[in-house]
């Protein structure tokens, strides 16, 4: 019982280590590599998962805005006021085709306004140019009544259906936009939007901690029951000892009571029949 409360006890403790490791959820990137821009070409292929590694990513990417993509994503604040993103198809070169002659494409943040009117105002981009940026995930898709030229969540999987095109699974905030090696003020009728690198504390999950501390209390309500059932066995071996000792103790109160008669063994002689009279 001793070694199976034992193997039980090292199960739970190994199973508390894991959720003490995993309450430490991965730490984002260091600044010093997600601030050296990479192509991104070499960071993320289309229709891949965007990874925590990669996330956060200053980028660069040759390519070509694409007229008609121009979209506008809700309730994005900036200092505090409500307003709306402006946001652009843009088909990179040198990606994997994924289906013949289609180029994939990634959505580019181009900036903030505060209301629909602003941003149908805003030209959109065209032609050929070299973006760079922070790659950054994509939202989750939003059920909500839609408006024409808008929608809820940057959800690239929405974008895609709505582009007829594939697409990255991310999108780029657009630091800096040139054309043939001249920059261009893509956001002179918008409010730039800035992403700086994501803090770099290790978030902790409590839930986690909760668990690993409950692991840790059944390997010693493992232990709680073998010592039970070592106490119970010693109470029964000493109830034992006392009940032979009780019934000694009563055998010798017997014998000391009055004398023991022990029958004699000589024969008796008829003092009528002797052979010997007077």
């Amino acid at each position: 019982m001793l070694i199976l409360a034992m193997t039980i006890a090292a199960v739970f403790v190994l199973l508390s280590q894991w959720q003490f490791n995993s309450s430490r959820e991965t730490a984002p990137p260091a600044p010093s590599t997600t601030e050296n821009i990479r192509p991104l070409t070499d960071v993320l292929e289309p229709m891949s998962p965007l990874y925590a590694t990669v996330a956060d990513q200053m980028v660069s990417l040759d390519g070509e805005f694409l007229p008609g993509t121009r979209i506008l994503v809700q309730d994005r604040l900036l200092e505090g006021e409500e307003g709306l993103w402006v946001v652009q198809g843009f088909a990179v070169d040198g990606a994997e085709d994924q289906a013949p002659g289609e180029i994939p494409v990634i959505p580019v943040v181009l900036g903030w306004v505060p209301t629909a009117d602003d941003g149908a105002a805003v030209a959109e981009q065209q032609g050929a140019a070299r973006v760079v940026g922070r790659l950054l995930p994509p939202e989750a898709p939003e059920v909500q009544r839609p408006v024409e030229g808008q929608v809820p969540t940057l959800a690239t999987a929405e974008l895609a259906n709505l582009w007829d095109r594939s697409s990255y699974a991310a999108f780029v905030v657009a630091s800096d936009i040139t054309v043939g090696g001249a920059g261009i003020p893509f956001a002179a009728d918008m409010e730039r939007v800035l992403v700086g690198p994501q803090p770099q504390e290790t978030p902790i999950n409590w839930l986690n901690i909760f668990y690993a501390i409950e692991w840790v209390v059944f390997a010693g309500f493992a232990f709680f029951l073998w010592w039970r059932l070592v106490a119970d066995d010693h109470r029964r071996t000493l109830e034992d000892e006392a009940d032979a000792a009780e019934a000694a103790a009563e055998a010798h109160a017997v014998h000391a009571d009055g004398p023991v008669v022990v029958p004699s063994t000589r024969p008796v002689t008829d003092p009528e029949s002797g052979a010997h009279r007077d």
